[in-house]
């Protein structure tokens, strides 16, 4: 092997990949110099950004930050163990056959065992080899071509391949896979970085080629000398219309891809295969849901972390198997890939984040509790239903308009018979004044069918050419929810039979069109005036059809039937949505087809229905989405779908929002109670017990199914879920908080417990319990008829939620039974965190001017540490307009400190910190003092028994900084 060496000082021929024997003097030269200044330079900094510093000792030399080129030996058969066969044969409904495998040069043998295909690629099955590498002041440039004497996997292979590889970041790398020779579809994602103008020193990371045979690449963790990426473990395969790439995993431990329902937050590898394109599918099964995300995290068995992100947006599958390994395979655009090093799982998130774009900030009042169903059908339903919330001061945020508020499910309109748009109005209007928002519903179809001059969505649509067209540059029309007029709708019809006589066609807008943005915006900004909304729910936008393709069908070409189908429900492509011949925007200037956009639908609408509803609002306002794509939360929140009342849903709640976190999405939430189906009552109450603790906390129930709203089983049910939801309410400061780190930093917000407790392999498949940030976990009850639950207790301090009693040291690093009686969630608070709080109230218009609190719970060490970001709650980008407070608190040495580390203006001038509960103090302290000053006796008490100070009526202005002291 060679390493270290920059092609541009080596004799000969730039294009050279160090083939020749008169150019290894300078390269061994080059090796030394290289390997010296990285060894003194980047082992000292790579060590100790480990995550398991001071546990463990590198042994192993540093690889260096250049290429490896490695020579290939004289050829040998390498063992192929039937776990790390790769599927020659992975065309859906086709198993294939020994004449049809071997057409492809490929290997035909019943495996042992079930799993692994009976059709596979050899080893040293040879698609491209290296013919040149240079060398760029961004990183590498390697040349690919194809082998002729390779048979055709579907329609034979680009000729010739460049693989750029960008050093971008001393924790990002960059490399893409593309045609050099013609433009083929890559996403438009506006917040991707650029090539950067010269490699990043000393990365965490070495890329090494494969020099003769079939090209492979591997990257290695520059401290540990892992590999995490190796992709000889399969053939590169790049044609038109399929791309396939496999690559070895350093661990079994996989994180993300999405969106589906995925039985477990640790993959299962053993041979699962999930397709991404997205559609409208409640979630159940292996289905591809209603986005597409193309991410995973691994957890190396040394506990380091890394992400791999490929952005790609074609409809795709990935394969899971043992090996352990995944193949990706996509049926467009190109192979471009983001690996990000961590090293801590928060790290790797983080820097995912940075590169999609950081999560957006949620106004405070949609961290409250939110109300909502389809199928009110009056506005005296809905009153009735707020009227209930307020007779038992049950904390009521936002309230949402389903479909059902419009005329025919048009949208921009309001029926008048069953709402009437003063009524509506006056209802909005008095909700706002009784600390509740209003949330609308939006669906991108529009319909069509209306009278020329009666309808100005359509008719201005028309007019500004905003909509998605045919391959024959007419309106591609599909049907969605709007009906035609003067029909009368019989429900009791089957469905497909209502679609065809009572479904209205739909427009669909291009939203990659800025004269679509300006469309929207004004059909916005205009309702908005009718209407005083608050925020806007997105919905059907994957894009969802009710016909197939279009209300004419599809054409025979090759983007609706394409070689290779992904492992993706539906017979055809077009499944549920448009055409894929149908024509949009990719930018101003270029077109391509819906078999490129379509995944980007959802991401593509969020953007500028946030702008819009900003513009609208005066406000910061906020997005619900149904479809997504990495970078969606920068605009928006998600939900997960259409759920069913069913126990095993929540627990896959769980699963979807920790996915969601890595994703960048952590305003996250489920249907609470279920959307299909009727609830009961025992479900409702456990699943709004856990559904207090998403960040995205929604209650929606589905057309003709019973009332579930807090209110609806009762007196003694409703006064439960008050004062369930109290709990969330007074923690609101840390959880906003959590999401000002998330939209700063790149943090998650939901976690698993791996992500705190990365060493402890316990922790590696845990998803029936979750943190909120570092310091507060959640273990809520996922079965019928139960009262207790088995628990695993972390490595650490942790205090009873209610009680502020400590877990017995005993229970930690176990799992446990812990008792939970029906009206019960256990809560617990991690020692050395320090969490905010404020006294709650039905609404956080109301509770947002209450007293603050603090919750100390001291660690093993007597420390702890925790942060307050506050800002007016509302206003638009108060995080980089600096309109914001942050406090740091410090918990040490027998003293609370808090400093003012950035302020603004008069935000917390009325405010005070009444309450500190300090939790596991050593001993009852003599005194306790305020910058100095003794606190009287009726200020301060001590439990002897759960070794807990208590501070009350301490009248500290939160804009001051302060010391607490009690020893």
């Amino acid at each position: 092997m060679s390493s270290g060496f920059d092609m541009e000082d080596v004799p000969g021929e730039k294009s050279s990949s160090g083939m020749t024997s008169g150019k290894w003097v300078p390269i061994i030269a080059a090796v030394v110099v290289t390997t010296i200044i990285v060894t003194v330079i980047c082992v000292p900094t790579t060590y100790y950004l480990h995550p398991d510093y001071g546990a463990t000792t590198v042994t192993e030399e540093p690889a260096s930050a250049s290429p490896e080129i490695t020579p290939s030996e004289e050829p040998t058969e390498p063992p192929n163990p039937d776990n790390q066969w790769i599927d020659c044969w992975p065309d859906r409904g086709d198993t294939g056959n020994r004449e049809s495998c071997e057409s492809r040069g490929c290997t035909w043998e019943q495996p042992e065992s079930s799993g692994p295909p009976a059709c596979y690629f050899p080893a040293n099955y040879e698609t491209y080899t290296m013919k040149n590498l240079f060398t760029e002041d961004w990183g590498y440039r390697v040349e690919l071509g194809l082998n002729a004497a390779t048979p055709d996997f579907l329609n034979g292979g680009i000729q010739t391949l460049w693989l750029d590889v960008e050093i971008q970041t001393k924790s990002r790398l960059h490399f893409k896979i593309y045609d050099p020779n013609e433009v083929r579809f890559e996403v438009p994602h506006k917040s991707l970085p650029a090539t950067p103008a010269e490699s990043a020193k000393c990365p965490l990371y070495h890329v090494g080629f494969e020099e003769d045979g079939p090209f492979s690449m591997s990257v290695t963790r520059t401290d540990t000398g892992n590999v995490v990426f190796d992709t000889s473990l399969g053939p590169l395969i790049f044609e038109d219309q399929f791309l396939q790439l496999s690559t070895r995993l350093p661990s079994h431990n996989v994180y993300g891809f999405g969106e589906h329902e995925h039985p477990s937050f640790r993959h299962d590898l053993n041979w699962k295969r999930w397709g991404s394109f997205a559609r409208d599918q409640p979630p159940g099964g292996d289905a591809n849901l209603y986005g597409t995300h193309p991410f995973y995290l691994c957890l190396e068995n040394d506990f380091n972390a890394h992400g791999v992100f490929l952005n790609n947006a074609n409809a795709q599958d990935v394969t899971l198997q043992p090996a352990p390994g995944l193949t990706f395979r996509h049926i467009g655009g190109v192979l471009d890939f983001y690996m990000f090093f961590g090293p801590t799982p928060e790290d790797v998130v983080a820097q995912y984040t940075e590169t999609i774009g950081r999560p957006y900030l949620p106004p405070y009042w949609a961290l409250g509790f939110q109300l909502s169903r389809y199928g009110y059908n009056s506005i005296d339903n809905v009153n009735d239903v707020v009227a209930r919330m307020r007779q038992y001061n049950i904390p009521h945020d936002v309230q949402y308009g389903d479909i059902d508020y419009m005329d025919r499910q048009k949208d921009f309109t309001i029926d008048e018979e069953a709402y009437g748009e003063e009524n509506l109005r006056n209802f909005v209007e008095q909700l706002d004044a009784d600390g509740t928002s209003y949330v609308i519903i939006l669906d991108p179809a529009i319909a069509g069918n209306e009278t020329a001059g009666t309808y100005r969505p359509y008719d201005d649509g028309v007019t500004q050419d905003v909509f998605i067209k045919n391959a024959d540059g007419e309106i591609q029309f599909g049907k969605v929810w709007p009906d035609y007029p003067d029909v009368e709708v019989d429900p009791t019809l089957p469905w497909d039979n209502q679609t065809q006589e009572y479904r209205a066609y739909a427009a669909f807008p291009d939203f990659e069109r800025s004269q679509t943005w300006e469309w929207w915006k004004t059909e916005i900004v205009d309702f908005h005036q009718r209407i005083p909304f608050d925020g806007i729910w997105i919905d059907m936008n994957e894009p969802a059809n009710f016909v197939v393709g279009s209300v004419n069908g599809c054409t025979e070409n090759k983007y609706d039937y394409p070689p290779y189908h992904p492992r993706i429900w539906g017979e055809t492509m077009a499944d549920k949505t448009l055409c894929m011949d149908s024509v949009q925007n990719l930018n101003e200037d270029t077109t391509t087809e819906h078999y490129n956009m379509h995944s980007l639908y959802g991401w593509s609408q969020s953007e500028p229905t946030l702008v819009a509803a900003q513009e609208a609002t005066g406000q910061r306002s906020f997005v619900i989405t149904r479809s997504t794509f990495p970078g969606s939360g920068k605009y928006s929140g998600h939900w997960l779908g259409d759920n069913t009342s069913i126990w095993p849903h929540i627990h896959k709640s769980i699963i979807g929002m920790l996915e969601f976190n890595l994703f960048g999405i952590p305003f996250i939430g489920a249907d609470i109670c279920g959307f299909f189906g009727d609830t009961t009552e025992e479900l409702c109450r456990r699943w709004s017990q856990i559904g207090n603790f998403y960040t995205f906390a929604r209650n929606h129930n589905g057309l003709g199914y019973l009332d579930q709203d807090p209110a609806s089983f009762g007196e003694a049910f409703a006064v439960e879920m008050r004062d369930l939801f109290a709990i969330r309410y007074t923690l609101l400061p840390y959880l906003y908080t959590l999401h000002y780190k998330a939209t700063a930093h790149g943090h998650t917000v939901i976690r698993s417990l791996m992500h705190e407790f990365t060493s402890d392999p316990n922790t590696w498949d845990i998803d029936r319990q979750f943190l909120w940030g570092p310091g507060f976990m959640i273990t809520p009850v996922l079965e019928e008829s139960v009262t207790s639950v088995h628990a695993y207790i972390p490595n650490a301090r942790w205090y009873d939620w209610y009680t502020g009693n400590e877990v017995p040291s005993s229970y930690t690093g176990s799992y446990v039974t812990l008792e939970a009686p029906s009206n019960y969630i256990n809560l617990h608070v991690r020692g050395g965190s320090i969490l905010p709080t404020q006294e709650p109230a039905n609404s956080t218009q109301f509770s947002r001017e209450n007293p603050f609190g603090l919750v100390v719970a001291l660690s093993e060490g007597q420390s702890a540490v925790g942060s307050l970001f506050w800002d007016d709650g509302i206003s638009i980008d108060t995080i980089a307009g600096g309109q914001y407070y942050l406090i740091e608190y410090v918990a040490a040495q027998g003293q609370l400190i808090a400093s003012i580390t950035h302020s603004h203006g008069d935000l917390l001038d009325a405010h005070r910190l009444d309450t500190i509960h300090v939790y596991g103090m050593m001993s009852r302290p003599p005194w306790v003092r305020l910058n100095g000053v003794d606190l009287t006796d009726s200020q301060w008490e001590y439990s002897d028994t759960f070794s807990i100070l208590t501070i009350s009526d301490l009248q500290q202005p939160m804009m001051e900084a302060f010391i607490l002291s009690w020893q």
